[in-house]
C-alpha cells in the first residue's frame, strides 16, 4: 500500500469525508449502541459527526488520503464540538427511554477532556474495504507530528479494542474507562508531545 499524499479537506468535501467516517464506523460498538437501527444510523450519525467535528472543516484540520479512503477529523486547541447541537440531535434522534443511558455517557466523556490546550480527535475512519492497510496510522502520524512540533497534547476516546490498540501504538495512554448501563466500553486516551 502506498499513500501518495495527505490532503486537507475543504468545506466542499464535507460530504465525502463524512461518508468515509460513516462507513468506517458502521460496526463501531459505541455508535451502533447509540443507533442500533440501520436507518436511524444512516440518517443521524452523519449529523452527529458534523456536530462533533464540523468546525474542523473551517480550521483546515480535516485530513484524508487518496480517494477519501480514510479521513481524520481533528479539532485544534481552543476549538470544541458544538455541544448544544449534540444535545439537540440526541434528544431528537434517540428514543426518550434511552436518554437515561446515553446522556450520562456524554457527560462522562466531557469529564475526561484535558483542561490544557490540546488537539481533539473526535473521528478517524477508514473505508472497511481498506482497513488494516496503514491509512489510519498515516493520518494519525500527520497530526501527531504537528502536536509534537507545537508541544501540545492529543486527546481522543477509543470506542473499540482495535482502535485502542492502534492509538496505544502511537503513544496514547489510557486515562480511564467509561461505561453506563448497557453501553460498550469507551476508553479516553491522551498523548503527551514527544
Amino acid at each position: 500500500m502506498e499513500i501518495n499524499q495527505i490532503n486537507i479537506a475543504t468545506i466542499t468535501e464535507l460530504e465525502e469525508c463524512i461518508s468515509t467516517i460513516v462507513l468506517g464506523f458502521s460496526s463501531d460498538p459505541v455508535v451502533r449502541w447509540i443507533y442500533p437501527n440501520p436507518l436511524d444510523y444512516l440518517e443521524n450519525f452523519p449529523l452527529l459527526v458534523k456536530a462533533f467535528g464540523g468546525k474542523a472543516f473551517e480550521q483546515g484540520t480535516v485530513y484524508y488520503t487518496d480517494q477519501f479512503l480514510a479521513v481524520s477529523i481533528w479539532l485544534p486547541p481552543g476549538v470544541y464540538p458544538d455541544e448544544e447541537e449534540i444535545v439537540t440531535l440526541v434528544e431528537k434522534s434517540v428514543p426518550e427511554n434511552r436518554h437515561k443511558d446515553v446522556f450520562p455517557v456524554f457527560e462522562q466523556i466531557s469529564q475526561y477532556h484535558p483542561e490544557e490546550p490540546h488537539w481533539y480527535l473526535p473521528f478517524i475512519g477508514t473505508d472497511p474495504n481498506q482497513q488494516g492497510r496503514g491509512y489510519g496510522s498515516t493520518l494519525l502520524n500527520h497530526t501527531l507530528f504537528i502536536c509534537d512540533k507545537d508541544k501540545k497534547l492529543a486527546y481522543l476516546e477509543a470506542t473499540s479494542e482495535r482502535s485502542a490498540r492502534l492509538f496505544e501504538r502511537h503513544g496514547f495512554v489510557v486515562l480511564g474507562t467509561i461505561q453506563q448501563s448497557t453501553s460498550p466500553l469507551i476508553v479516553p486516551m491522551q498523548r503527551s508531545p514527544q
